[in-house]
């Protein structure tokens, strides 16, 4: 099946893959906080500067959990709509305590889940 006809459901589990290192999440955690944070300081002030911050810092760390932690390729490089949905669906799993199933179903070993 090619990228382009996966599934959201298909998708999903890919991801959780690839962010099995706890430390990789935690880089998207923050990064999806900041770019939350980054969007009210917009909504706020009006300075579009805010979202260039939101957007740079972001991928930015993003991507270091990505290039140094967890040794792969962002998926943002093939799926950029997939991915951002994929990642505040992790951030919001993770903060409601529902995210150690999904990781389980996703295949990603007790070791890698905390």
């Amino acid at each position: 099946m090619k990228a382009t006809e996966e599934t959201f459901g298909q998708f999903w589990l890919r991801y959780l893959r690839a962010h099995a290192n706890p430390a990789c999440r935690g880089f998207h955690y923050a990064a999806s906080s900041w770019a939350l944070a980054c969007l009210i300081a917009l909504a706020i002030t009006r300075e579009p500067l805010a979202l260039l911050a939101g957007f740079v810092g972001a991928y930015g760390l993003a991507w270091i959990g990505h290039f140094f932690v967890e040794g792969n390729t962002p998926l943002a490089f093939t799926r950029p709509v997939y991915s951002l949905a994929a990642d505040y669906l992790m951030f919001a799993r993770a903060l409601t305590g529902r995210l150690g199933p999904e990781l389980l179903r996703a295949g990603v070993v007790a070791s890698q889940r905390r």
